[in-house]
């Protein structure tokens, strides 16, 4: 499955137009490599993704077609969220460098 249509259906981000957006922000990760918004999904697969002042990586556990709301979440396990901290001399268009 595409990755702007998996961050749609698991609800990590509400519009497919903004996961595109994103992608191309290079603001996501499969696996530790900077994503487009068309690069498969797999399961297994961990992606990394950026939201404003917070890193989020998740592991995709299953993939559908489509879910309800309350079933979004068990498409993937939140791993870990961190803020992220930024100085006044970084720039703040790439947190992985």
């Amino acid at each position: 499955m595409r990755l702007d249509k998996f961050l749609k259906i698991s609800r990590l981000i509400k519009r497919r137009t903004l996961a595109k957006e994103i992608c191309n922000q290079q603001r996501i990760q499969i696996n530790g490599k900077p994503a487009k918004a068309g690069s498969p999904v797999k399961v297994g697969d961990e992606l990394s993704i950026q939201f404003g002042s917070k890193l989020v990586k998740v592991k995709v556990d299953r993939i559908a077609e489509q879910t309800r709301k309350d079933e979004a979440d068990s498409l993937y396990t939140i791993l870990e969220e961190v803020p992220i901290q930024k100085n006044e001399s970084e720039e703040e268009d790439n947190p992985w460098g």
